[in-house]
């Protein structure tokens, strides 16, 4: 028994019993479509009602399509079997939008002929209200559970609930892994920010320090030079006082005027004083400033080196999609390809079958036109017949007579036996040409037989060309599975061993090598498809072991005897050993290394080429063989 559930949610119910008040309790409706094979197969659907809060509430209904027709006679329901649940369902749904109104137009109404609802039957209607009177569109009828369904529900309630449980401590055992995972990533990454920063404190007090030095020696050394430039200047004023007071006698008023413009003198030099001053306290405002600015640099700095590093990841998981994606669009690609020249090749043999069958239906109706064509000439011949029987009667009846009257009439007789010796004569010929027809419509009938076993080849050709197409198309499906799964594992190869540990089939510019036989001289080249698969470095190249596993032989049962021993010959050859039957599980048959006109060699081909061309190769093979046995085989290699 198959449980299929249609709906499963709470709906507010407007409850009706004897001699009691209304009430609303929302009830969980639970809708399930039961489906029964033993003994035949039956389709039920059941309803159950059921109370979050009350686990012993429980009323169920089972309908079945008999139930259904009887239930659809007393109520009038215009809906059949098969679309009755989903009916309902939006008859539900629709009261599920309208209980939140104060009055709604649609109610469920669960009404009961007793006091409480306890162990009585109820029914429970589908009401639409409008200004005029209450219409019920559904009336159903259901149970009350016995002891034996309320423990079945109690007993799937319990093991829905343990499922729950179970699922959220596996979410919680996750999460809390996976807290602690970046709690340990935070703390390390705390702790490398807290190195980094007592770095940057160490240059940051080296700098400062580098920095007050030049600044304090700046500083002094100006001071020393307006100290020396003030010494020249009294030594220049002791000399100049020295010379006023030697020539003080000869001109007063020249001294004079030497005096004021020595006072200028020193005004000008006081200024520059004062000016010196000032700058020194500008270029301390200026330091200040500065050292603010580089403390916001190097917060920038910091700022930016976590965006960077950010950005960095951020681009490098992008240029990761972008190629993943670049080569899922290149190998879609090279798919469509191939299934639209499979998709022409598949047309173009519709195409000749529908007009061969065109061609066989005109040959058909032809022949079916001249067989009516004999018929009523056969007709027509029978008539004939049945005239000259009754000619042949009244000629018996007149030879009665004429032997009566022999002796009389010697002469009329001889007339009449000549007459009715042509008459035999006749029939003798309409007898002959009857039996020609009749061989000439049993030839007719062969070829129209022939024409319809014709006709049913042709019908069988055509179903099995579809399951040709069908089994094509599994093929490819396999093919494209095989590539990805090889190209994912040759990533995690890649990605592994970054240093080449195991060796693969693919050269340095990322196209496919010729697989290499150590203990042989094979030149040709080999079959697409042996090519597709991901052959490990043999283990006799690295020790003297001559007998390594190779890849797996069997013997296709279609082809000849002859070719199958030369195909075997090849792959002993290539491999440089015979096939044993614990290497059966390994490889591919021994017509993919048989060398073929239209091979393609492998050196130099991308894994798309390689796939386009082992599909062409396969669709397109010049000895192919019967259709069924071209399915068989690819059952046999390729499940599913």
């Amino acid at each position: 028994m198959a449980a299929e559930s249609l709906f499963n949610g709470p709906v507010c119910v407007q409850v009706r019993c004897q001699g009691c008040e209304e009430r609303r309790v929302n009830v969980r409706v639970n809708i399930e479509l039961l489906s029964i094979s033993n003994p035949v197969h039956k389709k039920d659907l059941a309803v159950r009602l059921t109370d979050d809060s009350d686990p012993f509430f429980l009323y169920y209904l089972v309908i079945s399509e008999e139930d259904f027709q009887s239930l659809k006679s007393q109520q009038g329901l215009l809906v059949d079997f098969s679309a009755f649940p989903q009916k309902f369902i939006d008859l539900l749904q629709q009261c599920i939008q309208e209980q939140k109104k104060d009055i709604p137009r649609f109610l469920l109404q669960l009404v009961s002929s007793a006091s409480v609802l306890d162990h009585t039957p109820v029914s429970l209607n589908v009401v639409e209200t409008n200004p005029f009177k209450h219409l019920t569109h559904l009336s159903l009828k259901f149970l009350p559970g016995n002891d034996a369904e309320i423990k079945k529900f109690l007993a799937s309630c319990l093991k829905c609930l343990k499922e729950d449980k179970e699922i959220l401590e596996q979410k919680l055992r996750k999460t809390e892994e996976d807290f602690t995972r970046q709690l340990s990533y935070t703390q390390q990454s705390l702790s490398e920010k807290s190195q980094e920063l007592d770095k940057l404190k160490n240059e940051w007090t080296t700098y400062t320090t580098a920095l007050t030095n030049t600044h304090t020696q700046e500083l002094t050394n100006e001071k020393e030079r307006a100290l020396q430039a003030q010494a020249q200047y009294q030594q220049q004023h002791e000399q100049q006082k020295k010379e006023l007071e030697s020539l003080h006698q000869k001109s007063i008023q020249q001294l004079q005027n030497r005096l004021s413009e020595l006072e200028v003198i020193n005004k000008d030099l006081t200024e520059r004083r004062y000016k010196g001053d000032s700058t020194v306290r500008e270029l301390k405002a200026k330091l200040s400033g500065v050292d603010d600015e580089c403390q916001r640099a190097k917060q920038e700095v910091l700022s930016l080196r976590r965006e960077n590093t950010t950005l960095d990841a951020e681009c490098h998981e992008k240029e990761k999609l972008i190629n993943q994606l670049q080569t899922r669009v290149a190998v879609l690609e090279q798919e469509i390809k191939d299934k639209d020249q499979l998709v022409f090749r598949t047309k173009e043999v519709l195409d000749a079958t529908q007009e061969q069958k065109v061609i066989l239906e005109e040959s058909t109706e032809k022949k079916q036109s001249h067989i009516e064509k004999l018929e009523t000439t056969i007709k027509s011949l029978s008539a004939e017949l049945l005239k000259a029987n009754e000619i042949i009667k009244k000629l018996q009846g007149d030879l009665k007579t004429l032997m009566s009257k022999l002796k009389l009439k010697n002469t009329v007789t001889i007339q009449q036996e000549k007459l009715l010796a042509e008459k035999e004569e006749r029939l003798q010929k309409q007898q002959r040409e009857l039996q020609e027809t009749g061989q000439s419509l049993q030839m007719k009938e062969q070829e129209v037989c022939k024409l319809q076993e014709q006709l049913e080849t042709t019908i069988q050709k055509l179903e099995e060309s579809k399951q040709l197409l069908k089994t094509n198309e599994n093929v490819i499906t396999w093919l494209n599975k095989q590539l990805n799964e090889i190209q994912m594992a040759k990533k995690s190869e890649t990605s592994s061993s970054p240093h080449g540990g195991g060796r693969t089939g693919t050269s340095p510019q990322g196209m496919l090598d010729r697989p290499s036989f150590p203990s042989s001289g094979v030149s040709h080249p080999i079959s697409p498809l042996y090519a597709l698969q991901n052959f490990p470095e043999p283990a006799c190249r690295k020790s003297a072991n001559p007998q390594c596993p190779g890849p797996k032989i069997q013997f296709n049962p279609q082809l000849p005897k002859m070719n199958q021993c030369a195909d075997a010959q090849t792959v002993t050859a290539a491999t440089g050993h015979p096939a044993n039957k614990e290497n059966d599980n390994f490889g591919l048959e021994p017509k993919y290394f048989k060398k073929k006109d239209d091979s393609i060699p492998l050196r130099g081909l991308s894994q798309n080429a390689l796939n386009s061309e082992y599909l062409k190769a396969y669709l397109s093979t010049k000895a192919q063989p019967s259709p069924k046995a071209a399915v068989t085989t690819a059952s046999a290699y390729f499940p599913g």
